[in-house]
């Protein structure tokens, strides 16, 4: 089994998807020009995107951000311990919440300091000009395959446009509708003979079933507490009905082994997703135009994603 490293990311915006519409080549050409870097080359771009990505996580976990929380978790809790300690509780007020203060300024000011290292990495130039790349080619009407939370300052599946939001631009007409003289004199880019794979059944049915709770070892918890109470009341107050209640026992064994089959298949299900993400990532760097991903898959990639970074 391939490690983190090996795997061949999935970009949102492959070479093949730029040269589909020349128009948006040409415009990301330019944002290279003007940024210094080529985004049409998809080694690098993956390159930079991988360095880009730890560089944010490691300014946004960093020691002063952990030392900074523990200082505010202190700073707030030191008023409701304060008064049960024995040796501050015949101290003025002043005394006994005056530490509350600098502990929280402090834990503050740490927070602040990390968010701006933080933003600083995410505002980077080269990945503000990828933003613009991304943002010129959802204005030319060409399929993002994702796009990374961590790429717009959002937290893992968070709401929002995130701290670094996509730029948006004027729709421009699509490629073939009102062509120019050049695009006309053209050539046409030679399509790739790579697919995409196909999506395949088990992973419709992990996009179909991934939000929907489990319910199993809960209510095998609560049948196994009701069972064992019945029987003890029963027994302590000599009531034969609550024998009865005896027969949840069983119950909860059966819902609980439910749960167990219910989520290996569901186990079973995210790995042909995970496969299936590596897959489109394998055609992508052959040359194929891959679909924009579903929400479901969306998560898992950046699961996978993070557990390299970790």
């Amino acid at each position: 089994m391939s490690t983190p490293a090996e795997r061949t990311p999935l970009l949102p915006l492959p070479h093949a998807t730029l040269a589909s519409d020349p128009r948006l080549l040409a415009a990301v050409h330019e944002i290279g020009v003007r940024r210094g870097f080529d985004y049409t080359d998809d080694a690098a771009t993956a390159a930079l995107l991988e360095e880009r990505r730890k560089a944010v996580h490691r300014a946004g976990n960093s020691a002063p951000g952990w030392i900074g929380a523990l200082l505010i978790v202190a700073g707030v809790l030191w008023p409701l311990l304060s008064p049960t300690i024995p040796a501050m509780a015949d101290k003025p007020p002043a005394l006994r919440f005056g530490p509350a203060a600098p502990l929280l300024t402090l834990g503050a000011w740490l927070w602040v300091l990390v968010r701006r290292r933080w933003k600083r990495q995410l505002l980077h130039p080269l990945l503000s000009g990828y933003r613009e790349v991304i943002g010129c080619a959802r204005a030319h009407g060409v399929s993002v395959t994702h796009i990374p939370d961590w790429l717009v300052g959002r937290t893992q599946n968070g709401g929002g446009k995130g701290a670094a939001p996509i730029p948006s631009y004027g729709e421009v007409p699509s490629y073939g509708e009102v062509p120019s003289y050049r695009e006309a004199e053209a050539p046409p880019w030679p399509s790739s003979a790579v697919a995409a794979p196909v999506k395949p059944m088990a992973v419709s049915r992990y996009e179909a079933t991934a939000d929907e709770g489990g319910w199993h070892d809960e209510a095998g918890c609560l049948l196994l507490v009701a069972g064992v109470a019945g029987v003890a009341w029963g027994a302590t107050q000599d009531v034969p009905a609550g024998y009865l209640a005896g027969a949840l026992v069983p119950s909860a064994v059966v819902t609980w082994l439910a749960g167990a089959r219910r989520s290996r298949e569901r186990q079973r299900l995210r790995e042909e997703a995970a496969t299936y993400v590596r897959a489109l990532a394998a055609a992508q760097a052959a040359g194929a135009q891959v679909p924009e991903l579903s929400p479901v898959l969306r998560k898992s990639l950046a699961e996978e994603t993070g557990r390299s970074t970790g």
